[in-house]
């Protein structure tokens, strides 16, 4: 890799872009569908749901809020939860049932049927979403999951998976933000043209 601080962040940013160009083509259709699925809940009256681990937590809350406040449109406030927004409750949960609990105990506690729960993963193999996704199963709630491009033991467990073509985690999490801003703005979209017509 290039000493040089310029090459690197050039180098880094071309990578990426080979990737989203695959993912433009790889991505575009399960992503549609994850679109529909997200207007379909809201529509009826369900709430998003989102959860992940480290920077796909943090991307969790980025792109719930994007649905609470607004994207680019004005429109009402959609509800959507980060199930990694509460640090009392993540850490209660993960001390009385164990960190490989945390998430289905947050699914268990919010979710009902007609809601949508969102995983975010670089790896697929996360034991806490697994859970989280056997427990949504259990209630039931439609999931779907934005992964790598492998997909790991958590594509199996949704009913829908997205899987970026890409393997570093750094270009996994940016193109699984730029498909929930891609999402998100057709949401908004949808959201702000009909209560224009009302």
């Amino acid at each position: 890799m290039s000493t040089d601080p310029q090459d690197a962040v050039r180098l880094h940013l071309q990578s990426l872009s080979r990737y989203a160009d695959e993912a433009a083509d790889v991505v575009s259709e399960p992503a549609a569908r994850y679109a529909h699925l997200v207007r379909e809940t809201l529509e009826r009256g369900g709430k998003l749901l989102y959860a992940g681990n480290g920077g796909s937590a943090a991307a969790a809350e980025h792109i719930a809020t994007e649905y609470v406040v607004r994207l680019r449109r004005e429109r009402r406030a959609l509800p959507a939860i980060a199930l990694t927004a509460s640090t009392a409750t993540l850490s209660a949960a993960a001390n009385d049932f164990g960190y490989d609990r945390v998430f289905a105990r947050l699914v268990e506690a919010y979710a009902r049927p007609g809601d949508l729960l969102v995983l975010h993963s670089t790896s697929g193999n996360s034991a806490n979403l697994l859970a989280a996704a056997q427990v949504a199963a259990e209630i039931p709630i439609t999931t779907v999951a934005l992964l790598d491009r492998h997909g790991g033991s958590l594509a199996s467990l949704v009913d829908l998976a997205i899987r970026v073509p890409a393997d570093d985690s750094a270009s996994v999490q940016e193109l699984q933000l730029a498909v929930e801003h891609a999402v998100a703005d057709l949401v908004d979209a949808w959201f702000a043209e009909s209560e224009g017509d009302r």
